[in-house]
């Protein structure tokens, strides 16, 4: 995970697919969650602290990587960045997993995919960043998108109604992550390495002691256990979010929340096949209005 604006120009197709296939990655954790032994805020905890010394050695491989050209050294202002991002997105994990406990996992996830939404405004808000139209359009069109991927599950009642909030709460934390990795990646220029290793150091200091107060249990009881964290931590952290991360040097920070509405694309679809979950038609159109959702979207981002 080479910060790969220090080493040559990446040309956009392949940028604009770290982005989508990191999505992907990434929305494979419902499934190492709901297979690994473990609780969830347990299970939050090890896909960052798993993750840890695949960072470490990704992080000093991009320094290597980059000995023609040596990254400007991190000030403290940085390391504080990188701590508020790690903080962002342990909030971002927790509230998720307390809304899966609290309300149908439908409504978690949609209302976690209001995030573009709060991206925009947050921009606008502190950057005065303004977005086009059809930027606008094709971020509607994807949560719409994913509000028909929900099919008859995504229902709002009366007893779920503090987990629909917490599902609210996910999408703002996951919200001032994407900003402040967007703001590391595109004026800090911290690479993706370092920019992961130490965020996700953040994380995992930040959830320990809410795994440890909230759940009962911190060691999983088989091999097939500790497998489903391993790939939590591989699969869905270092290659989901660090693809992402990677992304996001090149990328609108706009248009990269809205391209990670393709979680939901990829939780459904994964749930179809491995978890007897099956997709009604409607379902699977509103998969194929998620993807037109993000193509128009980027049509209509800035660069």
């Amino acid at each position: 995970m080479t910060d790969s604006r220090q080493t040559m120009k990446v040309p956009a197709g392949w940028i604009l697919a770290a982005l989508v296939v990191g999505a992907l990655f990434a929305g494979s954790s419902t499934l190492f969650v709901r297979l690994n032994e473990l609780g969830p805020i347990t299970s939050a905890f090890y896909r960052v602290f798993l993750a840890l010394p695949v960072l470490w050695f990704a992080m000093g491989w991009e320094t290597r990587a980059a000995a023609t050209v040596p990254p400007r050294a991190l000030a403290p202002r940085d390391y504080g960045m990188l701590a508020l991002a790690g903080l962002f997105f342990a909030g971002d994990l927790f509230f998720w997993h307390l809304a899966i406990m609290n309300t149908a996992v439908a409504n978690a996830t949609l209302l976690a995919t209001l995030a573009p939404v709060y991206v925009t405004a947050i921009l606008f808000v502190l950057f005065r960043e303004r977005v086009r139209p059809l930027f606008l359009g094709g971020t509607a069109l994807a949560v719409a998108g994913a509000a028909l991927l929900m099919g008859d599950s995504f229902a709002f009642r009366p007893d779920r109604l503090l987990g629909d909030v917490y599902g609210l709460i996910t999408g703002l934390f996951l919200a001032g992550y994407m900003v402040t990795v967007g703001r590391l990646r595109r004026t800090v220029g911290v690479g993706t390495g370092s920019l992961m290793f130490w965020s996700t150091l953040a994380t995992a200091a930040a959830l320990l002691p809410l795994a440890l107060v909230l759940e009962d249990r911190m060691l999983a009881a088989t091999v097939f256990g500790w497998t489903m964290l391993a790939a939590l931590a591989v699969i869905s952290h270092v290659a989901g979010q660090g693809l992402v991360a990677m992304a996001m040097a090149h990328l609108p920070t706009a248009f990269a929340s809205v391209g990670l509405i393709m979680e939901v694309v990829a939780a459904a679809v994964l749930g179809w096949a491995f978890l007897n979950e099956p997709l009604a038609p409607l379902q699977w159109l509103g998969a194929a209005v998620v993807v037109a959702g993000v193509v128009v979207a980027r049509s209509g981002s800035r660069n």
